[in-house]
C-alpha cells in the first residue's frame, strides 16, 4: 500500500496532509506543498488538479525541498498512485506526428535518446509494454513526462508542449 504525505513547508514542517490513494484536487487538504515523504509505491505529482500540469515521478524517500523532486514550483494539486509493474518494457518512438517517420523500437532505458535515435524531436510513440517517463534534457533531468501503455499521436497528448525528448526509462518498482 503506497503513502505520500505532502508539508506545507519546508524540511516536514507546517500543516501536512496523507494521502494513500488518488487525489484529483488536493486544494482542500493544502494550500501548497514544500516537503513531501513518501513511504509507499510509486506516486506522480501534478502541478494542476484532475492531473495536468507539470508532473512529477516519486518513489519511496524523502524530498525535503520542491527542488529535490525536480519541481518548478511550490504547487501540487493532484497525485496519483501507480501499483508496481514486473512485466517487460517496450516501446516505439517516431520522429513524426500520427507514428509516422523514422520508427526505433525500445526495450530499456535510454539516458540520450539525440545519441541512439538520432532525432531530438520525438513527436509520437507507442508504449506497447510497461509505465515509461520521459525527461526533457538528457540523462533523466528536466520535465517529466509519465506515460502508461497506449497510442501518443502528437506530442500533446503526454503533455508536453514540443516535441523534445533528451532521454527515457523504465518506471520500475525502484527507480
Amino acid at each position: 500500500m503506497g503513502k505520500i504525505i505532502f508539508y506545507e513547508s519546508r524540511n516536514f514542517q507546517g500543516r501536512h496532509w496523507e494521502c494513500s490513494t488518488d487525489c484529483m484536487n488536493t486544494f482542500r487538504h493544502i494550500n501548497f506543498c514544500n516537503s513531501i515523504r513518501v513511504s509507499g509505491g510509486q506516486w506522480v505529482a501534478y502541478e494542476k488538479p484532475y492531473f495536468m500540469g507539470y508532473q512529477y515521478i516519486l518513489g519511496p524517500g524523502e524530498y525535503p525541498d520542491y527542488q529535490t523532486w525536480m519541481g518548478f514550483n511550490n504547487c501540487i494539486r493532484s497525485c496519483q498512485l501507480f501499483s508496481p509493474y514486473r512485466g517487460s518494457y517496450k516501446l516505439r518512438l517516431y520522429n513524426r506526428p500520427d507514428l509516422m517517420g523514422h520508427m526505433t523500437e525500445f526495450m530499456d532505458d535510454c539516458p540520450n535518446v539525440w545519441e541512439r535515435f538520432r532525432y531530438r524531436d520525438i513527436y509520437s510513440c507507442n508504449i506497447m509494454e510497461g509505465y515509461w517517463v520521459f525527461y526533457e534534457h538528457p540523462n533523466y533531468r528536466g520535465r517529466q513526462y509519465f506515460l502508461r501503455p497506449g497510442e501518443y499521436r502528437v506530442c500533446g497528448d503526454w503533455g508536453c508542449h514540443n516535441p523534445i525528448v533528451g532521454s527515457f526509462r523504465r518506471m520500475r518498482t525502484l527507480m
